[in-house]
């Protein structure tokens, strides 16, 4: 299956990898992009041959959140609209949340908003240590409805609170204080360190880790779909309040909100 937004590529052990391939865009999500990202994370899964998936992007950054297209179109979208969008990167998320491989997340750049959702449903994530990571929506009048439940799952709710709401930048070693990178590297070091990760994968036998993988995750917090429902509908009602347009205008306007000082 080819993409334009994204790369598979599956070498003769069965380790593929998933790679963000907007660099020009810092990766930033557009509809396509999610749409070809759930694709790719249902292919791999079925795909017998594949024993383990490493998510890893192009150029400086990670993922940097939403495309800034992909927001404006949302800015003028009626509710029901908005809403499936709202859906589609939940339900991509959790794609990749319930994929019956083991997911091991290569960040060798900077992760905010959606990109922080997608580090939190890998079952690692190894990062470099000059990545920033930030869950930015609140600075634009919105909330990070959609990857919450994912990111709760990943920091639990106490260490959630302390980066949910503020929207502040974090490094990678907090960002491995709060559960959400497994470990943190120099950036040289980045492929030897996912290698170590992969390697004990091809000792074990496929169908015990999708069985162990999906035990966990029914032992773990639910993530239901009324919960995911929940989160698009709480995402609709910020767009619909009077903070998501104004934040979101003044950002394209380059100017401040009113609550920025």
């Amino acid at each position: 299956m080819s993409y334009d937004t994204i790369t598979t590529a599956t070498d003769a052990r069965g380790v593929a990898t998933l790679t963000l391939n907007r660099a020009d865009k810092h990766n930033a999500m557009n509809a396509q992009m999610i749409a070809e990202i759930h694709a790719a994370a249902e292919a791999l899964g079925a795909d017998p041959a594949v024993r383990v998936v490493i998510l890893a992007a192009e150029g400086r950054t990670f993922c940097a959140g939403g495309d800034l297209g992909w927001m404006r179109d949302q800015f003028d979208a009626p509710p029901a609209e908005r809403g499936r969008q709202a859906g589609a990167l939940a339900y991509m998320l959790q794609a990749l949340n319930l994929m019956p491989k083991p997911l091991i997340g290569r960040l060798q750049g900077n992760a905010f908003g959606g990109g922080v959702g997608m580090a939190a449903v890998c079952d690692m994530c190894i990062a470099a240590d000059t990545v920033q990571m930030a869950l930015t929506e609140t600075r634009l009048g919105l909330i990070p409805a959609t990857i919450g439940p994912y990111v709760a799952a990943r920091m639990g709710e106490g260490r959630a609170r302390r980066v949910f709401m503020s929207g502040r930048r974090f490094d990678a070693a907090e960002a491995m204080e709060l559960g959400l990178v497994s470990k943190v590297v120099p950036a040289e070091a980045l492929d030897e360190a996912v290698e170590a990760e992969v390697a004990p994968y091809l000792d074990t036998a496929p169908g015990a880790v999708a069985r162990a993988k999906a035990l966990l995750r029914h032992l773990g917090p639910p993530i239901t779909p009324e919960i995911i429902e929940h989160s698009i509908g709480e995402l609709v009602a910020c767009w619909e309040g009077t903070e998501a347009p104004e934040g979101i205008g003044a950002f394209f306007a380059r100017e401040k909100p009113s609550w920025q000082r």
